[in-house]
């Protein structure tokens, strides 16, 4: 990943712009991802436990809305 410095550009606004970069590109996340090796079947079940986790809050924040 590269930024090219503009003209008038001052380093923090270049290094602002780069991080901004990174995070929408999804750099770190992929890099924390793969940090340690995971194997597909661990993958698949921390996938549905993640899917678990998400519809059941999706669930208590219906009920909520509904009393």
């Amino acid at each position: 990943m590269t930024v090219e410095l503009n003209d008038n550009e001052s380093f923090d606004s270049l290094l602002r712009r780069f991080n901004r970069q990174v995070m929408t590109n999804g750099v770190l996340k992929e890099v924390r991802r793969k940090r340690w090796f995971i194997t597909k079947g661990e993958q698949k079940r921390m996938d549905e436990r993640k899917g678990r986790r998400r519809a059941r809050i999706r669930q208590l924040r219906a009920e909520r809305g509904e009393s």
